[in-house]
């Protein structure tokens, strides 16, 4: 970790702890509205959603900054969004249901966004799983086509939101064209470096997996 990365630390990690400060605050003024859970749950989906863009903006970000330091930051993005989806994913079983398994399982077999949803958060479960240097370290260079399944995650999630809604789909397609702009990027460097022979490196030191999304 770089000074400036060392620095900005807190200041990042104060940035990903303040939306649920912002929430429990919310509800200790009671200022969520006439229906509190359902503003609860929408609201930390919304979050994980908005970490996980920001964990895939990093790579494109730190490519054009050239500022390497920004890498130490992806995990920390990646694994709050992950907070932020088991947060929302407890508050469906929990507020919602209240761990009825009948239930669940009735509005799974009726609502095609939920399995959305289930897959992102069973996507975003095996990456925080695997996060650690030891599992990097383990895994080698499966570690990093693994962790390109943040993608998919994304993409999961922005389905599970769009298709539930009814009404104002600004927010859902403002994230479908993020999306689609990184996954432009990543295309954009792969054809960059299948043009000059970079996507095949002979030294095994090349395969670094931290620079995976």
């Amino acid at each position: 970790m770089d000074a400036l990365t060392n620095r900005l630390w807190p200041i990042t990690i104060a940035f990903c702890v303040a939306p649920l400060l912002w929430l429990l605050l919310d509800i200790g003024l009671n200022r969520l509205g006439s229906n509190p859970i359902q503003a609860m749950h929408i609201y930390l989906g919304d979050w994980s959603l908005r970490f996980l863009c920001i964990t895939l903006a990093i790579t494109p970000l730190q490519t054009m900054t050239q500022w390497r330091g920004m890498t130490d930051y992806r995990q920390l993005f990646g694994l709050t969004a992950f907070f932020y989806a088991t947060l929302h994913l407890l508050g469906y079983l929990s507020a919602d249901h209240a761990w009825v398994w009948p239930i669940i399982g009735l509005d799974l077999w009726q609502s095609s966004y939920l399995w959305f949803g289930l897959l992102a958060y069973l996507i975003l479960l095996l990456l925080a799983v695997t996060s650690p240097k030891a599992a990097k370290k383990q895994l080698g260079k499966t570690w990093k086509k693994l962790h390109r399944y943040i993608y998919l995650a994304a993409a999961a999630a922005i389905l599970h939101y769009f298709w539930q809604l009814k009404g104002n789909l600004a927010e859902p397609l403002f994230y479908l064209l993020v999306l689609g702009m990184l996954l432009g990027f990543r295309g954009l460097v792969w054809l960059k470096n299948r043009r000059f022979g970079l996507t095949a490196p002979s030294k095994p030191h090349a395969a670094d997996p931290d620079r995976a999304d």
